[in-house]
Formats: C-alpha cells, structure tokens, sequence
C-alpha cells in the first residue's frame, strides 16, 4: 500500500516523497488505520520495521500546537529516544509541532524550558520520573501514550517506573504499544493498561534467505583479534558492527582496530551521551566503518546498511542473539552474521544451538596471520567506570557506606546515584 492510500495530512506525504519512501512497511499499512480509528494498539516489530513512523504519523495528525503536552512516547534507551525525537521533530516541523527528549546523563535545566513549549515528549522512565517529582511535567492534557521497545524496557528493570508514570496520564487516552517479544510481562501491561487492543505482528526478525550464519571454531584464544581483522578487511563489504560483551572489551578491541588500520568505533553505557551519539553518528554518516559495541546497540538502533555482524563475545541467550544478527539482512538486502568462538564460548553457543532453530555453519578457516592485541587501556577503564556507576570498584566516600551500585548516607539512607542509566 502506497501512503497516497491512507487519509492523512498532505505534508506527511510530501515528507514521505523527500525521504525516498512510497510503499508503506507491513507494520505501517496495519497500524495507521487503526490508530487512525482510535483504537489501542499492539504491535509485535522489530527496529528497523518502520515503526516509528506508524506511530508517528497518526499522532501528528492529531496534534494541536501550543495545548500542552498530549503525546508521550516512553523509550528505555537514550539512544532510541534521540532516533524518534528526531522522526517527530522531521515530521512535526511544518506543522508547528514541537517535540522534545527526555533523557538521563545530560543537564536537567534545558529541559524544564523545553518542556514548557512542547507538544510531544520522548523519554526514558527514569527521567520521566525525575521530573515528575519535582512537578516540572505535567500530563493531564495527554491524548497519546506509546510504549515503544516494551519488551527491552521490562528487561531492564523499568517495569515498577512504567507503572508510576502510567499514573500520572489520564484514564481517558488512547495507548500504543510496540514490542519484539511478547511475553507474560508484557501481557501483563496489555491487560493493565490497553482497552481490547488490536494486535499486530510482523514477520520473524530474521530473513533466512537472506542472512547467511556461520561460526570459526578457534583453537588458540589469542587468534581470535587477528582472524576479525582479517575478516573486517577482506570479507566485509559495507558497515560493520562488532560485539563484545564488556564496555572495557569494546574500548580496547576498538583502540586495538585502529591500530590495524581499521577506521573502527566503540559505543557503550560506560561513555557519555554526546560521545556515544558522536559513534553512532559517524557510522550512520560512513565516516566509520566499524562499530564496536555491548548490546546496548543490540536493541532500539536503526543503524541502515549494515552488511555484518560479527559476534566477538557469544551472546549468553538466544534471545540476544537474534537480536543482535537482527541489525544486518534488512529491507530485503543480504547480511551475514559471524559468530567467533574460543574455547570458553562453547558453553553459551551449545545453548543458542539448542534454542534457535535457524542453521548456524561452521566456516572453514582462511589464512591469516597473526596481529598485536594490546590490553593497554582495560586497567584504566575499569577503574573509571567502577568509579563513576558506583560498581563495587571504587571507594564511598567518607562517611558512606558502599552496597554494590548505590550508596547510601548514614544520615538519610537514601540511595544516592552516581550515573542514573536511564
């Protein structure tokens, strides 16, 4: 179905032409008439599905300027938050619509003003909290709320927070939920807060005919860097995005790129907001050719081109597994996924076999040979981040004492975060 088709405002549709888009994706064509009628609605989609626009798009329409804030969109990332500010914002402009993001990490003053002026707020629970407790946010005149990326938002911890924000916007709203996954906990927040929805799914994340899955049975621990290299030159077209299991192990794989020649960035929840966005940046612009990431990336980025994926640390599920293979093989193009095993993968890649009911080959392995691999910064890192999360790694500070990630103060016993993850 063409967006022509669909009756809404003659500026979305030439926004729709400016961007390259014509045919509308499955979840698109499903969702906007149903949103269109007002009804709640579930829709089961991956990231790169056109979900945001499906959403987007509706609520626009029904959107007056200048009458406080009546769209909600709740997103557990900071990342994901930034990616549909910007698709509201794109869309919203010539309508006078504003849209602000909410999000941790980042001064609180400038969003208090922006929120003043804003029509449509994106944000991630815990600041949306933050601001609701110190009254400089107010939903009573909400019409919309989209709980986007559900699934991830209850797997970290943010149900408790979706429940008190849920509170505070007006029984009387029309609720859209969107989710990878749908299971028990999510259909616990369906029955809570949808009104008989209408649920929509989309096709399987992954596109078998079109994603090729192999695996290197590595014998020595200390091939593994070299033969990434070797593949990252010779056996990788277009972008790339490389998995490590730990912030510390994406910076020094990343550091280690470079050294190789490899024009090669990390991103995780250990750097700030303006550096991670600067990473993603970079590889959407092609001014890298490898991103170098914890699952943080996994989930919520809409990252275009991506041609491999290359697991340096297996995922311990198979659930993150699809997820993460799930950022390449998109919009009917070709991708491949590479898994690296070493001796202590095995046990978690037994696991994903078992799981997952896709064929996963042996690839035979290329002659390569052997580079530096210099752990130069992982000390040093981890002494920062266990000092700024507040890990277990650094020490209270006088008078506190010190229980894992929060400390508490003997005069309040309240929890006092270091870096809010939210």
């Amino acid at each position: 179905m063409k967006f022509e088709e669909v009756n809404m405002n003659k500026v979305f549709l030439e926004k729709t032409r400016e961007h390259g888009f014509e045919e509308m994706t499955y979840i698109q064509e499903k969702c906007i008439p149903e949103i269109n009628r007002k009804r709640d609605v579930v829709g089961q989609a991956e990231t790169g599905s056109g979900k945001t626009l499906a959403f987007a798009l509706p609520i626009l329409d029904k959107i007056s300027p200048g009458e406080g804030i009546q769209a909600l969109v709740l997103t557990p990332t900071r990342e994901l938050c930034v990616q549909v500010t910007e698709v509201f914002q794109d869309f919203g402009a010539p309508l006078r619509i504003k849209t602000t993001s909410i999000y941790g990490g980042v001064s609180i003053e400038p969003q208090m003003k922006n929120i003043k002026k804003a029509d449509i707020i994106v944000g991630t629970p815990g600041r949306i909290l933050d601001h609701l407790g110190r009254g400089t946010i107010n939903f009573s005149n909400l019409r919309f709320l989209v709980l986007d990326e559900t699934d991830r938002m209850l797997d970290m911890g943010f149900i408790d927070d979706v429940d008190r924000i849920i509170s505070h916007t007006p029984k009387e709203r029309q609720t859209l939920m969107f989710s990878a996954t749908i299971y028990d906990e999510v259909h616990r927040i369906m029955s809570r807060y949808l009104r008989n929805p209408e649920i929509i799914k989309t096709h399987s994340h992954v596109d078998a005919s079109k994603l090729k899955q192999v695996y290197y049975d590595i014998l020595q621990q200390n091939m593994k860097f070299s033969l990434l290299v070797h593949l990252l030159k010779n056996s990788t077209p277009g972008l790339a995005i490389v998995f490590c299991s730990t912030r510390q192990e994406s910076d020094v794989v990343a550091k280690n790129l470079k050294s190789q020649g490899v024009n090669a960035v990390a991103i995780h929840g250990g750097m700030s907001q303006n550096k991670r966005l600067q990473s993603l940046n970079s590889l959407k612009n092609k001014n890298t050719d490898v991103l170098v990431a914890t699952d943080v990336a996994a989930r919520g980025l809409d990252i275009k081109d991506v041609t491999n994926i290359y697991n340096y640390d297996t995922p311990k599920t198979a659930k993150e597994y699809v997820h993460r293979i799930g950022r390449t093989a998109r919009a009917g193009e070709k991708g491949k996924a590479v898994t690296l095993l070493t001796k202590r993968d095995h046990d978690n890649f037994r696991r994903i076999q078992k799981e997952y009911d896709m064929e996963i080959e042996r690839a035979d392995m290329p002659d390569f040979r052997k580079v530096p691999f210099t752990r130069y910064s992982e000390e040093r890192s981890d002494r920062r981040y266990s000092r700024r999360s507040g890990g277990g790694g650094g020490r209270p500070r006088q008078g506190e004492r010190n229980f894992g990630r929060r400390r508490y103060s003997p005069r309040t016993e309240r929890p006092r975060y270091n870096n809010p993850r939210w």
